[in-house]
């Protein structure tokens, strides 16, 4: 079950990346964090040593990731996706789940508190890509004996029926959280899987009117929606309310200059910027290294994607293709929302940055990606 049959060299790259990233989360959210942890807990250490904490459960769970076999994976990926589902359903129990915010996407274990919305986005796209692979390699078989007939176009129109049947239940559940920022990376990520499987044009198109007719119904159900959607495009409009967020950031990432102020010498973590140590933390982390930090941290995410889709256009396998597609897709549709958002490109969302800002369960969703990644990577 732990050991794959033909296997390469993986690639070193992609795992120093990963390893940058996660030492430049280390350092910033030492400097973040201390302010807000000193005052709630008495220790300015307490958040950056259980984010250590929550690193070294995910490095353990990426090491078993990078060794498991994929085609095993890739049979129990429909059972991982299905116990996502009824956790994530969990979340509206009384008992165990937890609200906060307005919003109800935890669950409380006791011992722990933990998310799954933030493994759905790993664990749904093993089940796409495990199961658009069977289709592909079903249709190739049929072509290769002769016997694809006229209802080729009817089993294509299934398939499309079926995955938006899927994206549907799983928006329903998140929307009730709610939880549209991580909705919004779920479905982009499924898309790009989706059509890298070769799917007709025609879907795109049906989907881009789909998608944007239920973005206004979401916008039209909450009005704090399309209060975010005006900040976007007027930045000026009610500074210390609706505003303030999205101000705020510019300041801190304004504020950073060239070099930026220095590591721990920002000030828009002192209760002026919010959610410092996990949404906003890439505005503190601009404000302390400036442009040149900042413009560092980018390239590095760059330098993710290419080594992930490198991955995937260099494997045979459409399974591997599809997984290392949809880790990667994930991974970087999700650091530029988030710092899309910081400065003034994108509205402001709930979505952390990737093994950057504080929170454990994207970060070990995210390590144990990269683990499957890089599994990926030294496959034959």
């Amino acid at each position: 079950m732990l050991k794959n049959t033909a296997e390469a060299q993986f690639d070193y790259i992609l795992l120093a990346i990963v390893a940058i990233l996660t030492g430049l989360g280390i350092v910033i959210l030492a400097s973040a964090s201390a302010p807000f942890s000193q005052e709630m807990f008495g220790s300015p250490s307490y958040l950056l040593l259980r984010h250590i904490l929550w690193l070294v459960l995910g490095a353990i769970l990426a090491f078993l990731a990078f060794k498991i076999r994929l085609d095993f994976l890739k049979k129990i990926a429909p059972i991982l996706v299905l116990i996502n589902l009824i956790l994530l359903a969990m979340v509206f129990l009384p008992v165990i789940g937890v609200t906060a915010h307005g919003a109800s996407r935890w669950i409380n274990l006791g011992i722990i508190t933990f998310q799954p919305a933030e493994f759905l986005k790993l664990t749904f796209i093993l089940y796409l890509a495990a199961w658009l692979s069977n289709r592909s390699e079903k249709q190739m078989i049929q072509k290769r004996s002769g016997t694809v007939g006229p209802k080729k176009e009817l089993k294509i129109s299934q398939t499309l029926i079926a995955f938006l049947v899927i994206i549907s239940v799983l928006s329903l559940l998140l929307a009730l959280q709610p939880d549209i920022s991580t909705l919004g990376v779920i479905v982009l990520t499924a898309i790009l899987i989706y059509f890298s499987a070769n799917t007709p044009f025609w879907h795109l198109i049906l989907m881009f009117f789909l998608a944007s007719g239920s973005l206004i119904a979401l916008v039209k159900i909450a009005p704090y929606r399309a209060e975010r959607i005006m900040v976007f495009f007027q930045p000026g409009i009610d500074p210390l309310g609706i505003g303030f967020h999205a101000r705020q950031a510019l300041i801190a990432v304004g504020s950073g200059g060239i070099i930026g102020t220095g590591l721990g010498m920002g000030i828009q973590k002192f209760g002026f910027l919010p959610q410092p140590i996990s949404d906003s933390i890439f505005a503190i982390f601009a404000e302390e290294t400036g442009f040149i930090g900042a413009l560092g941290l980018i390239f590095l995410f760059l330098m993710f994607f290419w080594r992930g889709f490198r991955i995937a256009k260099n494997k045979q396998s459409k399974f591997f293709q599809l997984t290392a597609i949809g880790i990667t897709s994930w991974i970087i549709i999700q650091a530029f929302v988030n710092i899309g958002s910081m400065i003034g490109l994108l509205p402001v969302t709930g979505i952390p940055l990737p093994f950057i800002g504080y929170g454990g369960s994207h970060l070990i969703a995210e390590l144990i990606g990269v683990g499957i990644l890089l599994n990926i990577s030294k496959q034959t």
